[in-house]
């Protein structure tokens, strides 16, 4: 199962979800993370709080949702957005994608410590990872993550 991250600058929220999603589930899912309008890298503090975690960061970088459409592209299972994105045009996913949001606070703006940010998405993840996204219909899966993304 594929799945896509979305933030902005894809430089902070959704790496650290990308990289807990990873290190969580290795053999059931692989997360990926892009944005609308990517940042030019991952800041240090950043790495080195997944680094603390003992989770690799080599392959982490900003990239654009671009490209995860398209015929090449990676197929994406199931969309999580971690910020406003209403001021960007989507692209269009596949229809029947699960989408949900989980409005996260912005830690390289200060609205949040990050490690409390990196806790909050932790605790996400360890929810979502108790469902069985694989089989649920899109209903049943936006559902349940818009209870997760209240957590």
């Amino acid at each position: 199962m594929n799945i896509l991250v979305l933030c902005v600058g894809n430089d902070a929220r959704s790496i650290l979800l990308e990289s807990i999603l990873n290190d969580l589930s290795p053999q059931r899912m692989t997360a990926y993370s892009a944005g609308p309008a990517p940042a030019e890298s991952v800041p240090r503090a950043v790495l080195s709080l997944l680094e603390a975690q003992d989770q690799a960061t080599a392959d982490l970088a900003p990239k654009s949702w671009d490209a995860f459409t398209g015929v090449d592209a990676v197929p994406v299972d199931l969309v999580i957005s971690l910020c406003d994105l209403s001021a960007y045009k989507a692209p269009k996913w596949p229809a029947g994608t699960p989408r949900g949001v989980w409005l996260t606070p912005d830690p390289m703006t200060e609205e949040a410590p990050l490690d409390q940010v990196y806790e909050t998405l932790l605790r996400r993840a360890k929810a979502f990872l108790k469902h069985s996204f694989e089989i649920m219909d899109e209903g049943e899966a936006n559902a349940a993550l818009k209870r997760i993304g209240k957590l």
